[in-house]
C-alpha cells in the first residue's frame, strides 16, 4: 500500500462539498481534531486544500502536506488562507521538528500512506497528547466510491496499526463506506 494518489489531473473533483461532506462533516472533523485555538497541526495528504479550509479558521497554524507539487499549485491558485502554509512533503519523511505538532488530521488519504515508516515519523513529530484524526475509506465498503476495496484498510487494520505505533486509541466508528479513527499520542 502507499503512495497511490489521487490524479492531480482531476483534482475539481476534490472541491464539490456536496460529494465531500456526505463522508466527512466540517464539523466531524473539527470534534475528532478537537485542536485549541492556539494549536499548530498538519493535514496529510491535502490536495486542493478543501478540509484543510475547515480546519485552518479554528487553529493558530494548520500545515497543507501534499506529496503531489500540483496539488500545491492547485491549492495556491485557489487562494490559500494565512494560517496555512504549504508543505510538499510524503508522510514518511515529515519535515518537521520532534513534536512539532498538536495533531494531524488525514481525510481519505490514509491508504495512501499507510506505513511502517509514515506512521512512525507522525508518532515522532506529534507532541504527546497530540491527537491524530482519520476518516478513510474502509476496506469493508463497497467501492461505489473511493479507491478500489483492495487498496483499503479496515478500521480493525487502522487501529491496530496506529496503536503499535504509540498513540492510544479515544475513537473508532466503522461506517457504511468509511472509518473514522482518533487516536493521542502517548
Amino acid at each position: 500500500m502507499g503512495y497511490h494518489t489521487f490524479d492531480a489531473s482531476r483534482a475539481d473533483r476534490l472541491e464539490r462539498a456536496e460529494r465531500r461532506f456526505r463522508f466527512c462533516s466540517a464539523e466531524e472533523l473539527r470534534w475528532a481534531l478537537d485542536a485549541p485555538r492556539d494549536a499548530t497541526v498538519a493535514d496529510l495528504g491535502s490536495g486542493t486544500g478543501f478540509y484543510t479550509d475547515v480546519v485552518a479558521p479554528h487553529v493558530a497554524t494548520c500545515f497543507a502536506v501534499d506529496v503531489q507539487p500540483a496539488m500545491q499549485e492547485y491549492y495556491q491558485a485557489k487562494g490559500v488562507p494565512e494560517s496555512v502554509e504549504l508543505v510538499t512533503s510524503g508522510v514518511a519523511d515529515l519535515p518537521f521538528e520532534d513534536d512539532a505538532l498538536d495533531g494531524a488530521f488525514s481525510t481519505m488519504t490514509y491508504h495512501e500512506f499507510a506505513s511502517e515508516a509514515a506512521l512512525a515519523d507522525l508518532r515522532r513529530v506529534i507532541a504527546d497528547g497530540g491527537r491524530l484524526a482519520i476518516v478513510d475509506w474502509t476496506a469493508t465498503g463497497t467501492g461505489e466510491a473511493g479507491p478500489p476495496v483492495d487498496e483499503r484498510f479496515s478500521a480493525a487494520e487502522a487501529t491496530a496499526a496506529i496503536r503499535d505505533h504509540g498513540f492510544g486509541i479515544e475513537h473508532v466508528a466503522e461506517r457504511s463506506e468509511t472509518f473514522l479513527l482518533v487516536a493521542v499520542a502517548e
